[in-house]
């Protein structure tokens, strides 16, 4: 059987925009610099550290601490569909050293991989901004995860606000377009 060819193919047009993402939950992971998002930011935060794990009751039931007053510290919001999802906070230490903390994502958004492109988000910004080393202090449940995203255990394990952590380390580099975007294509990182 011998396959016909038309002599001139008809183009199919879409009626309507067709997005790239069609059939994917796109995470957009940003910089939480206006108002209603570092809202968004601190409110996450307080849900998971405080009211869900119960941590920080020695500081009055707040998370906020000196750091968050901070010109030089970088608050990031992840939204799912358009609704907030996750947080982290970064900020330098001095000679190139940086530190990712306050990695909190809502619990109905656990599935949905939010923590990878916000850790891979601090670790590109931290890079970005001429730094060589980024430091995290873990909860020990979470170390296996940050072993997949190319982190390394740096000490043995510690209490670190009324739980334990284990401390980790990464090197950094000045990030390019494919690594910030990682494996999953639908994590849009804004600068």
């Amino acid at each position: 059987m011998t396959a016909v060819v038309p002599e001139r193919a008809t183009r199919i047009r879409p009626v309507a925009p067709v997005s790239v993402l069609v059939g994917v939950d796109p995470v957009l992971v940003r910089p939480a610099r206006r108002p209603d998002v570092r809202a968004a930011h601190h409110a996450i935060r307080h849900a998971v550290f405080v009211e869900e794990q119960g941590l920080f009751g020695d500081n009055g039931g707040t998370d906020v601490d000196a750091h968050d007053a901070r010109d030089d510290v970088v608050h990031v919001l992840a939204t799912h569909l358009g609704r907030p999802a996750g947080t982290v906070r970064l900020y330098p230490l001095g000679g190139g050293e940086w530190m990712g903390d306050r990695l909190a994502v809502l619990p109905e958004f656990r599935s949905a991989a939010i923590g990878g492109p916000l850790v891979r988000f601090a670790v590109a910004a931290a890079g970005a901004h001429d730094g060589t080393r980024m430091h995290a202090h873990v909860q020990v449940a979470n170390e296996r995860f940050f072993h997949r995203l190319g982190w390394s255990t740096a000490g043995p394990r510690e209490i670190y606000v009324g739980t334990e952590h284990v401390p980790m380390t990464t090197a950094l580099q000045t990030p390019t377009t494919e690594w910030l975007a990682g494996p999953r294509p639908e994590c849009i990182m804004e600068p």
